[in-house]
């Protein structure tokens, strides 16, 4: 793979495009409109995501953004569903691992006008920030913007788990029952989540392939954020990002015929087309 500069942000995206997005969640004739924006790991959604709540802000519209990631169980709580499931399931990220409730009801309340707290999952620490230090949103919001990397990802059919994808799923899931469990819970569970967005767009990479370097220049972002704190290291996050790769490639094969919009992305997550 080629060298990861020191330095690392995902660069803004064009301001016709951050229009784009807002005036179609705008129009989606909601007072309180929830935009999803879905992307693999690395393809800028919280940047866009930001960019819409400052243009929003901008307007003299009130805007906030969450990310499913901030919705992830405790580490307790996954350590639970890994004894009773799988082992699998201590690690953040598939579907089954996250909170569904509290995602709910933190976008029900944004929707309704209702006072909500925004929460917040620190990645380094990988457990959930204290509910104390989460933002509490007053009042009616003009927008929502909700992003994370499989939003809107239908369940693969049963006979697609048969054959492992990868060294995690040969080596740690030879039987399947891990597959076969954040499957079945990504085709129960989720699409009530789904169902809550009034706009979805897809941020969509060149493949797969990419993920791996995108995710690692995040995670280098990451450490770089918070000095003297501990995050992966590379061979730890090559074997992380297969956790998220059959769920990944779904998403590639299905969201463009779902999805409100779709971004092309080129390798360097630059849009193919404005």
């Amino acid at each position: 793979m080629s060298p990861v500069p020191h330095r690392f942000s995902v660069r803004r995206f064009a301001d016709t495009l951050v229009t784009q997005a807002l005036d179609d969640a705008l129009c989606s004739g909601r007072t309180t409109p929830i935009l999803a924006i879905s992307g693999l790991q690395g393809s800028g959604k919280s940047t866009l995501a930001a960019q819409v709540v400052e243009l929003a802000g901008g307007r003299g519209l009130r805007a906030a953004a969450l990310s499913i990631d901030d919705t992830y169980l405790t580490r307790a709580q996954r350590q639970r569903l890994a004894d009773r499931v799988h082992p699998l399931l201590a690690t953040r990220g598939p579907p089954g691992t996250h909170d569904l409730p509290l995602a709910l009801d933190t976008l029900d309340a944004a929707s309704s006008g209702q006072p909500f707290h925004l929460p917040r999952f620190d990645k380094l620490a990988d457990e959930r920030v204290d509910e104390a230090q989460w933002e509490r949103i007053d009042g009616r919001l003009d927008l929502l913007v909700f992003e994370g990397w499989f939003l809107g990802t239908p369940a693969e059919p049963e006979a697609a788990l048969q054959t492992p994808l990868n060294a995690l799923e040969r080596e740690a899931d030879a039987d399947g029952r891990w597959r076969h469990w954040c499957n079945q819970t990504l085709a129960d569970d989720y699409p009530a989540l789904w169902r809550r967005f009034d706009r979805l767009w897809f941020l969509q990479p060149p493949g797969f392939a990419v993920v791996p370097q995108w995710r690692w220049q995040q995670e280098q972002a990451l450490q770089q954020a918070a000095p003297g704190r501990s995050g992966m290291s590379r061979a730890q996050l090559e074997r992380f990002v297969q956790f998220y790769e059959r769920i990944s490639r779904q998403a590639l094969r299905t969201l463009p015929a779902i999805a409100d919009r779709v971004i092309a992305l080129d390798a360097h997550r630059r849009p193919l087309q404005a």
